[in-house]
């Protein structure tokens, strides 16, 4: 029994660092950073507040249906509902940003426009996409977990979000970094401009995947 929940917890590692590697579980926060010049205290809050809710969401989801005693397809088809309506939402936060990330362009050598408000719309408008966008490999992880009881259960579930978060912040950390090495005219003129479509493309990517 052990070494079957050893290795139970060993798949949930793996499967969770697999997981947050794709693009949207950290490129959105690097390139909304750039463009609004967010410090890296900022940024890793962001990263790890999306994420506490990509993650509790799904939880939340898998925690009722274990208690309700529906089936594991049934709320696989539900994240996959989920999914769809998070990509559109990533796909039309990215072009809605990015339109007006040109508009705000033209005025780069005039007069600014206050960001402040537009950063903590964008936080929270990150933080609602992160929602609706589910951990897919989570739920059937938690339902082999009902093995070993709701202990195992919120084991697997603690393992895998803390896999998430850790991964989330530090790609985001990492990418960030990086992204500050580039010092253009050009690239700081249209960082909002270019910070929408890459966000808009990572939802297109992830839509045809």
């Amino acid at each position: 029994m052990a070494d079957s929940f050893s290795a139970l917890i060993i798949s949930t590692i793996t499967i969770g660092i697999v997981h947050a590697f794709a693009p949207d579980h950290w490129l959105p926060f690097v390139m909304i950073g750039k463009a609004q010049k967010w410090t890296k205290p900022r940024l890793s809050f962001v990263a790890f507040v999306a994420g506490l809710g990509h993650v509790g969401s799904s939880i939340l989801l898998g925690a009722i249906g274990i208690l309700a005693g529906v089936a594991s397809i049934h709320l696989e088809g539900i994240e996959s509902t989920r999914g769809e309506i998070g990509v559109y939402l990533l796909i039309g936060f990215g072009v809605a940003y990015a339109l007006w990330g040109l508009k705000n362009a033209r005025h780069h050598h005039s007069h600014m426009p206050d960001l402040s408000k537009k950063k903590v719309v964008t936080v929270w408008t990150l933080f609602a996409v992160f929602v609706l966008g589910p951990c897919e490999p989570l739920i059937p992880l938690m339902f082999l977990a009902t093995a070993y009881g709701w202990a195992g259960i919120a084991t697997v579930a603690g393992v895998f979000g803390a896999v998430t978060l850790v991964m989330m912040v530090g790609q985001s950390l990492l990418g960030y970094s990086g992204f500050q090495l580039i010092k253009h005219s050009f690239a700081e003129k249209f960082s909002h401009a270019m910070a929408g479509g890459t966000i808009a493309l990572t939802g297109l990517f992830l839509y045809f995947i």
